[in-house]
């Protein structure tokens, strides 16, 4: 389809320079449709309109909703600075420190409402990298649109009469199934590296490629990623694995050298080409993607749990086999490892690393099937999460797990399961029996003597 150069409605005066006329596409001539905004943001954008600033929809949703996806949530951009859309919105609360977001609740939404950016200058202050570290200055809409990091990002619904605005060709990358970034790829990525994570992951949520241009310096900046906070880095990883297309994104990271920054310890099981944990890893994203097309819930201790594996289950194999330690203590000071390896890129925070840790040490437990030891794991609260963990080494091809994963099955069923096969005689079971020790009565009271004749009572 052509687009149409829509007029715009008469707006409020904008302060910064003029705006380049745009390329506004009417209501007629896109899907974008109020029934599927939802009603909290319709809110915020009418709220705004009534108090004289510009209001757009803009990002994600209006991307999303143009490639004919749900959006997850709704953006919304204005020239109202922070501070008004605080007093104009009850409910509102304000965050972020290298640019102030305003965070507007609506019942069970909440929307993030931004001021118009400005363009970059050399006042905003970088660290050595090239990336910003302070952003709080506001601009208009067209500076806004260039600070957006795709063209199809920097897609403005307007609320006044419902036209797309897009000054940077984003409508052209929709129809042509392209990411391509605004500016120079390079700087652009310099400025804020998150960009690449983001770079794959909305390619495979909406089957389109990377612009050449877009994809070139991504490998070799890939080590901007190790400048990231790691609490921020933890945000960015749950969207990329917590989605449908987790299996995608985990080959788009490894192609483009940014999983190594990430996870390393898990891109070296990777790279050792071991298929069983390759097996692992892709069953537990591809089960992950299910959950979600069925509406279930996933917590990211079990994605967690699962990525990490690999690596745990080889250094307790390396410090039981070669340095001697008991398996008990293997498994705590593997675990203990991991972990703190991992928080250096990534900082899994301790509602998810504490219940993943449980995952794996229930996984020994399941070999014990006799008696009260396996009614007490049954009774486990962690149980299902680590029974479910337990099928997933089962259908890796781990040896004996699904084996194992089949007899509990049946024990949490009610069925009888078949007897666990005779443990294999140890040294203490064939040593010849010897005679037994009379015990002697240590301490206590005093036995009664009998009453009657023989009493003497």
């Amino acid at each position: 389809m052509d687009w149409q150069r829509a007029p715009a409605p008469a707006a409020p005066e904008s302060k910064g320079t003029p705006i380049t006329e745009p390329l506004r596409i009417a209501r007629d001539q896109h899907p974008v449709s109020r029934s599927n905004i939802s009603p909290g943001t319709l809110k915020v954008l009418y709220s705004l309109r009534d108090a004289g600033h510009e209001a757009y929809m803009v990002g994600g949703g209006v991307r999303d909703l143009l490639a004919g996806l749900r959006p997850k949530d709704f953006d919304v951009a204005t020239s109202a600075h922070p501070e008004e859309v605080k007093r104009l919105f009850r409910s509102c609360r304000l965050v972020g420190r290298r640019f102030l977001i305003a965070h507007v609740r609506m019942g069970d939404e909440i929307i993030e409402v931004t001021t118009f950016r400005g363009p970059i200058t050399d006042s905003h202050e970088r660290d050595e990298t090239g990336r910003i570290l302070s952003d709080n200055i506001y601009g208009t809409l067209e500076s806004d649109a260039f600070r957006r990091d795709f063209t199809i990002n920097a897609l403005y619904y307007d609320i006044r009469d419902f036209a797309i605005v897009d000054f940077a060709g984003g409508m052209d990358d929709m129809r042509l199934g392209r990411l391509r970034l605004i500016g120079d790829p390079e700087l652009r990525y310099r400025e804020d590296p998150v960009r690449m994570l983001r770079a794959v992951r909305i390619a495979n949520k909406l089957r389109f490629a990377l612009a050449d241009d877009t994809a070139a310096p991504i490998r070799h900046l890939s080590p901007l990623l190790r400048e990231i906070p790691p609490a921020r880095l933890f945000d960015e990883v749950l969207k990329i694995f917590l989605s449908r297309d987790a299996w995608a994104n985990l080959e788009g990271l490894r192609r483009h050298g940014l999983f190594i920054h990430l996870l390393p310890l898990t891109d070296e099981a990777l790279e050792a080409d071991d298929p069983v944990a390759t097996a692992l890893l892709r069953h537990a994203l591809e089960n992950t993607a299910a959950r979600l097309a069925a509406d279930q819930p996933v917590t990211p201790a079990f994605l967690f749990a699962a990525m990490l594996w690999p690596a745990y289950a080889k250094r307790i194999e390396l410090l039981v086999r070669k340095q001697g330690h008991a398996p008990p203590v293997a498994q705590a000071q593997a675990a203990e490892e991991v972990v703190a390896h991992q928080q250096l890129r990534i900082a899994i925070p301790k509602r998810f690393s504490l219940p993943m840790r449980e995952i794996w040490s229930l996984q020994p437990r399941f070999d014990n099937r006799r008696g009260a030891r396996a009614k007490r794991l049954l009774a486990h609260p962690r149980f299902r999460a680590a029974y479910d963990f337990l099928v997933l080494r089962g259908q890796a091809g781990e040896p004996g797990a699904a084996e194992l994963a089949h007899w509990w099955a049946q024990a949490q069923g009610g069925e009888p399961p078949p007897p666990p096969a005779p443990l294999p005689p140890t040294a203490a079971d064939e040593a010849p029996a010897s005679p037994a020790k009379r015990r002697r009565r240590r301490g206590g009271r005093r036995r009664r003597k009998p009453s009657g004749p023989e009493g003497g009572e």
